[in-house]
């Protein structure tokens, strides 16, 4: 019912514009509200407190039931002739954050349309932040737990309660003043205003969605894309670390956060390195086009936003499948980024020096630790634990595309783009994922919902234990 009203801004927007989508809109409103009301009447007067285990069922069907739900406006808009499949990856794309989209000459559609993409985008964002800072720690997941202590006050409880409220609210005053802050700084870049709101949404989601087909490189603006390289940085940094620079007021804290210094330090590795090979293999004509381009999408890549310049995809050498890779790792915990998280990769590092060392000096007390902290080896099982399920599910994944008739470079990065929630990836899906077969469509609908939900806590439905009482 609630979502239902994600209907009403485009429907807005549409009589605004009068571009005859409005009856899509109005349509899918009152289809989702009676359905969600007619669920809704049986138990409106049940009240129980949420248990842990209804924590992972109710996660796992936010994302799964909205973002099909979500696909009915892009179905009932007869002129857009969408397939259901193409909808519903439209939809979870959006949803999910991740960006990747089946939709070409975007300049054509209708501002509605484009505005309900980056709403799903935004909204996405914003359910994001609340899943990994307010339940995932409470529901153990893949050392999420970490930021137990890191995140504002009701996360420090064991239990799903009522109040999550409490830091949702924080969160959300921290995600819109940056979504704010993003649109009027697009704005005085030169956009116009309905694409720096559009533009904003997106930014801050770390989405990628845009509404020109040439993305950011429509508007071949430096000022548009420091903006935009700005809140992309923002955008993937933990929520919980802005929440206590701005209830502090001490902005120090970023530089002590072990992950934000690692995050910034691999981001400026890849930027450089890109800079470096696209000026030396003359792939741009002078150091400011390869330093912008270079820069521009270390970022865009690295934080799993997938806002593009250029055909990035077609650069030389290994840059392409560099920049893919820097998508593993992604954002940090916390953030609306995707990827393994930082802190993650960061662990894994440092567990794999420790075994080194133990190697070396088989009697040592080797601990790993974060900052000055250390870190308790049910975190290390539990980060382990994370990488050999995302390494098995991508595996699985990928062999799947394969087997429906895609060739290896693109099932590698179509797999590692939407697990990843980056959106663009390399070779057929370089540019969107029109091309490619239902069934494929289907398969990374699935690693969408996988790499936002972390994996676990999907799988955790399919075990026999979860459902014994």
């Amino acid at each position: 019912m609630l979502f239902s009203i994600t209907s009403l801004p485009p429907l807005l927007i549409d009589l605004w514009y009068q571009e005859g989508t409005g009856y899509a809109f109005l349509d899918s409103y009152a289809t989702l509200l009676i359905t969600g009301l007619v669920m809704w009447l049986p138990v409106r007067n049940e009240k129980q407190d949420l248990r842990l285990r209804d924590g992972f069922l109710v996660v796992v069907l936010f994302w799964f039931v909205l973002g099909v739900s979500g696909a009915l406006p892009f179905i009932l808009y007869e002129p857009l002739d969408i397939s259901v499949a193409d909808a519903v990856f439209e939809s979870i794309s959006g949803l999910t954050t991740t960006g990747a989209t089946v939709l070409t000459g975007l300049e054509n559609l209708p501002h509605s349309i484009l505005f309900y993409r980056h709403e799903l985008q935004w909204l996405g964002g914003m359910g994001i932040i609340v899943l990994a800072v307010a339940i995932l720690p409470m529901l153990g997941i893949g050392g999420m737990q970490l930021y137990r202590a890191e995140a504002p006050g009701p996360v420090k409880d064991n239990k799903l309660t009522p109040r999550i409220t409490e830091t949702a609210k924080a969160l959300w005053y921290i995600y819109l003043s940056l979504t704010i802050a993003c649109a009027l700084s697009y704005w005085f870049a030169g956009m116009g205003a309905f694409d720096a709101i559009a533009h904003s949404f997106s930014t801050v989601a770390i989405g990628g969605f845009s509404t020109h087909d040439a993305s950011i490189g429509f508007y071949d603006s430096v000022w548009v894309e420091a903006t935009a390289m700005v809140f992309m940085l923002l955008g993937g940094v933990n929520f919980a670390l802005h929440f206590m620079v701005f209830r502090r007021w001490n902005f120090k804290i970023y530089s002590s956060d072990a992950e934000f210094v690692t995050y910034i330090r691999v981001l400026f590795l890849v930027a450089i390195i890109c800079v470096s090979y696209l000026y030396y293999n003359h792939t741009y004509g002078d150091l400011a086009s390869a330093l912008r381009q270079g820069v521009f999408h270390a970022i865009s890549i690295g934080t799993t936003t997938g806002f593009t310049m250029s055909e990035f995809y077609l650069w030389p050498g290994f840059l392409p499948v560099l920049l893919l890779f820097s998508s593993f790792i992604g954002g940090c915990a916390g953030s609306t980024g995707g990827g393994m998280k930082v802190i993650r990769v960061l662990l894994l590092l440092k567990q794999g020096m420790r075994e080194l060392m133990r190697l070396v000096h088989p009697s040592a007390q080797v601990v790993v630790k974060i900052g000055n902290k250390p870190v308790s080896d049910s975190v290390m099982d539990a980060v382990w634990g994370f990488f050999a399920a995302y390494v098995g599910v991508f595996v699985i994944m990928m062999l799947l595309l394969m087997a429906s008739g895609i060739d290896q470079v693109t099932s590698f990065s179509a797999v590692a783009a939407t697990m990843n929630n980056l959106g663009p990836g390399l070779g057929d899906v370089g540019a969107n994922y029109a091309g490619i077969n239902d069934f494929a469509k289907w398969v990374l609908c699935v690693c969408m919902l996988m790499g936002r939900l972390e994996i676990f806590t999907l799988l955790v439905l399919f075990t026999p234990a979860f459902w014994r009482k």
